[in-house]
């Protein structure tokens, strides 16, 4: 996919030329529009299981080449430039099962939709090799977890940042995974979001149309561009409609029809209301009783909020293998409705 936010995103590295991590050398040819892009960002963008550090060390030892030849991390990569790419054996073990507890709201022998909590990364990556969402998957179904993209994404046809709840698809066999994909890539998954906003949206409906791209100096971070010739950013589209309102803040379903790496994160700060307790693009990572309520003592107040404020509703996909529409959604997770209750009680519209 991604797709995620957006937020929910198809996992791109599935049409990598790398599986997560691998051990195997591998051609790689550059495609660019423009020649500006330097070999380690081309290689971070397209092998996200290697830090930049990683990289750069494996082209100054020479295990990546341009040309058949040595290279340097700054050397910007041209159109149809031959990379090959052999980098060292991974430093951590395969994913190991974990009886961590999950939350599946539908499944058969081909797919299954899990509720993901907050605070849990999807796939092992750097800095996160335990405790995700494949580590799980694996104590649960064992074997039956397709391996499309690699045993470090067993499973995983998209993505949803860690803080994000909500409905996640996993598919059991390779076939169900590569038809899934073609659906996210095709944008016939229907998905649906909700979250709650830090400010008040102008209209009760709207769509967000801002392309996106890296930002020039975070490489964790995404950003509008208002140049439409950006050779680096991609065209991204998310509709909202307003559930509530209150005095401050915005509950607001979003559907993204494209799926963009934080996308809806990176609308919703760009129309001036970004998601709830979203550090990245809030500026805050917490959301508190004392927000609320003034005057609190330090013994009085509350954190209502750890994790930004975004949950993934609803996801409607046809079934690779019986053709049936599915539609399965995800409650709120307790956070975000004490929060709602919080919201209702202090700050309603007059």
């Amino acid at each position: 996919m991604s797709p995620t936010d957006g937020d929910d995103e198809l996992d791109t590295e599935a049409v990598a030329p790398i599986p997560a991590r691998s051990r195997e050398p591998v051609e790689m040819v550059v495609r660019v529009k423009q020649e500006t892009m330097r070999l380690d960002q081309y290689l971070h963008m397209h092998l996200a299981d290697y830090s930049r550090s990683e990289l750069q060390r494996a082209i100054e030892s020479g295990g990546i080449t341009v040309n058949g030849r040595a290279s340097k991390p700054s050397y910007k990569v041209r159109n149809n430039d031959r990379l090959h790419v052999a980098m060292p054996a991974p430093e951590y073990d395969l994913p190991q099962p974990e009886d961590i507890p999950l939350d599946v709201l539908y499944q058969d022998e081909f797919l299954a939709v899990i509720n993901k909590p907050a605070n849990m990364v999807v796939h092992p990556a750097k800095g996160n090799w335990s405790g995700t969402l494949v580590n799980a998957l694996q104590f649960l179904f064992h074997e039956h977890l397709s391996r499309e993209n690699g045993v470090y994404r067993a499973g995983i046809v998209h993505r949803l940042d860690k803080d994000t709840s909500g409905v996640i698809l996993v598919a059991k066999d390779d076939q169900t995974h590569r038809e899934l994909a073609l659906q996210f890539e095709t944008r016939k998954v229907f998905k649906e979001y909700v979250a709650i906003a830090a400010g008040e949206l102008d209209r009760d409906t709207d769509y967000i149309e801002a392309r996106i791209k890296h930002h020039s100096h975070d490489r964790e971070k995404m950003t509008v561009t208002t140049d439409p010739n950006d050779p680096l950013a991609k065209d991204a589209l998310s509709y909202y409609e307003v559930l509530e309102r209150f005095r401050g803040f915005t509950l607001v379903r979003v559907q993204p029809r494209t799926g963009r790496t934080h996308q809806i994160r990176v609308h919703l700060a760009f129309a001036g209301c970004p998601v709830l307790a979203d550090k990245m693009y809030g500026g805050r990572d917490r959301f508190l009783m004392s927000d609320l309520i003034a005057g609190l003592s330090r013994e009085e107040d509350d954190t209502l909020l750890e994790r930004q404020a975004l949950h993934a509703f609803r996801l409607r996909f046809r079934h690779p293998r019986t053709a049936e529409w599915i539609e399965v959604e995800a409650p709120l997770a307790p956070d975000l409705r004490r929060t709602l209750e919080m919201l209702r009680e202090h700050r309603p519209l007059r």
